[in-house]
């Protein structure tokens, strides 16, 4: 481990707030309504607003969307491309004890510590709202650094150099993704279809926000399963 995450991570280590602020923090850590349900209701109302950039927000809006699918999924692929690194809350060799020392147990233990899938998603949907909305926007980054990516350091599900790799990821993709020249090319036919056929394309953006919300989690868990007998 290099010296910069070492030096956090002890400090965070020796942090110790209480059993109540403790569980307060793991519950913003583990639970999706201080994630998806804080920031993609703001793409919602994004998509909703009646003004003469509503066509160019609406493509904002599905390029976004993409842009935080596109992230989970090049997180994922990176994690099992990479050299494995454990989580630090499980790692015995640097010997910390950080509070939530009790989930040992996590099911995470198998799955690699870079980088954070988290900060890829989130920080890619914070940077979709802030190409749009810029005061919101900030709010949006700051609001994912405080309650998304600091809550998963200071138990020890992460380093911080997978978090700040994530983020990084998360913003040039959503960058990339939003490019006119890059967006025209399948946001406005997408729209154009979500003009014509409502029905479907609202059915289909819902359940992909609420597998968003849940960064698949429920079908992953399935995938793996399926994998596992095969």
């Amino acid at each position: 481990m290099n010296s910069f995450d070492s030096t956090i991570e002890t400090y965070l280590s020796n942090l110790h707030f209480g059993h109540f602020a403790t569980q307060s923090i793991q519950a913003i850590a583990d639970l999706h309504i201080f994630k998806g349900l804080v920031l993609i209701p703001v793409l919602w109302w994004m998509w909703f607003q009646q003004d003469e950039r509503r066509e160019w927000r609406r493509e904002m809006v599905v390029a976004t969307l993409l842009s935080g699918v596109v992230g989970l999924f090049v997180g994922r692929l990176l994690a099992h491309w990479l050299p494995f690194r454990v989580r630090p809350v499980y790692s015995t060799k640097l010997h910390l004890q950080f509070a939530s020392g009790a989930t040992k147990g996590a099911a995470l233990t198998d799955w690699s510590s870079f980088p954070s899938d988290h900060a890829m998603l989130w920080m890619a949907v914070a940077t979709g709202i802030f190409l749009v909305w810029r005061r919101i926007g900030v709010l949006a980054m700051l609001y994912t650094a405080l309650f998304i990516c600091l809550p998963r350091a200071y138990p020890g599900f992460h380093y911080p150099t997978d978090l700040l790799a994530g983020a990084a990821m998360g913003i040039v993709i959503t960058v990339v993704m939003t490019r006119d020249a890059i967006r025209v090319r399948y946001a406005t036919p997408a729209l154009r279809w979500i003009e014509h056929h409502p029905g479907p394309p609202a059915m289909l953006a819902f359940i992909l926000c609420v597998e968003l919300i849940t960064q698949f989690e429920e079908l992953r868990a399935l995938a793996c399963g399926v994998f596992k007998h095969l």
